[in-house]
């Protein structure tokens, strides 16, 4: 709001105008500054400062996604952040494919919930690789049975249990799944005109391609719009110094779970044998009993090992670590 003009300040300003003193066409002059259209229907909630942290949650996300998923598809999981935009609800609604995997989640503490959008084709290939296939999608979309959608249901509650880590710098959130939806119009979580944040994700399972959008309603993050920020977000992370921040980083790489496995040696037997298998039968394979066993640490061989026992439970004893030129 500009100055105000007191009572002596406006009768000088006349009796100069009055005078000559002042031309009028000097004050017409004056640059102002420009306005600017604001539309009313769509209002700039989300500033790009806002868009960039929802990025980089969501980078988290996808990293936990690709290291995650893999335990249950059997597959290389490859996901990218693409891009970030704000719009109405009504622009995202009417966007959406049909069929189209819609997960209605709830993002308690916060009030009401966000949806994440799985394209079909990568809804397909993840039914497909569960139930033992190569994870092709299907040539011709079609709806989604009911037994398929209990089967990506639980690929979806993970993914949904996943956003509680990158959200935690900004506030700590129970996220449940409510309910799947495959028809856009089961889906209307808020009023069309209402404003919303859109994170597209790009998952690539094996050669399958597709997008998973997340709609972060304004309503649901008023109460944190100020926290999204990246000085909150890094002040947060690296608090005091910089032995706080290297603890913290070293805490969080130490919560990583990764899957090991020792591999006694290999056999190949016919289908018959195999089905036809009984307790105490013995399979003969191509190592020695005195060998030593490869450590696999993920897909990735790490040590080699002796076998054994502690207790009561199977063991082995580590003899070398094999390094990335072995």
């Amino acid at each position: 709001m500009g100055e105000v003009l007191s009572q002596n300040e406006i009768d000088s300003l006349l009796q100069a105008l009055s005078s000559g003193e002042l031309d009028a066409d000097d004050i017409s002059s004056i640059d102002e500054k420009p306005a600017k259209n604001y539309d009313f229907k769509r209002p700039a909630k989300f500033s790009k400062e806002h868009l960039r942290t929802l990025e980089i949650i969501f980078e988290h996300y996808g990293r936990l996604i690709s290291t995650n998923l893999p335990v249950y598809l059997r597959k290389n999981i490859q996901v990218n952040v693409v891009n970030s935009e704000a719009c109405t609800f009504s622009e995202f609604s009417t966007a959406l494919a049909n069929p189209v995997l819609l997960s209605v989640v709830s993002f308690n503490p916060l009030g009401g919930n966000i949806l994440l959008e799985l394209a079909a084709n990568l809804g397909f290939a993840m039914i497909d690789r569960m139930l033992g296939g190569p994870g092709n999608p299907l040539d011709k979309t079609r709806d989604f049975s009911e037994i398929e959608r209990s089967i990506i249901d639980k690929i979806l509650v993970v993914c949904v249990q996943l956003l509680r880590e990158p959200w935690k710098n900004v506030v700590d959130i129970n996220p449940v799944l409510d309910r799947v939806e495959t028809n856009p119009q089961f889906a209307q979580i808020i009023a069309p005109s209402e404003m919303i944040a859109i994170v597209t994700l790009s998952i690539k399972v094996g050669d399958v391609e597709g997008l998973m959008n997340i709609c972060l309603p304004y309503f649901t993050l008023e109460s944190v719009m100020d926290k999204l920020n990246t000085k909150y977000w890094f002040a947060s992370m690296k608090e005091n110094n910089e032995e706080d921040y290297k603890d913290y980083i070293e805490s969080a790489v130490r919560k990583v779970s990764m899957p090991i496995k020792a591999v006694l040696g290999k056999s190949v037997i016919t289908v018959n044998d195999f089905v036809n298998l009984q307790q105490g039968d013995i399979i003969k394979l191509n190592s020695k009993v005195d060998s030593e066993m490869e450590i696999y640490v993920g897909n990735i061989k790490k040590f080699k090992a002796l076998p054994g026992t502690q207790k009561d439970s199977y063991a082995v004893r580590v003899t070398s670590v094999l390094r990335e030129e072995e």
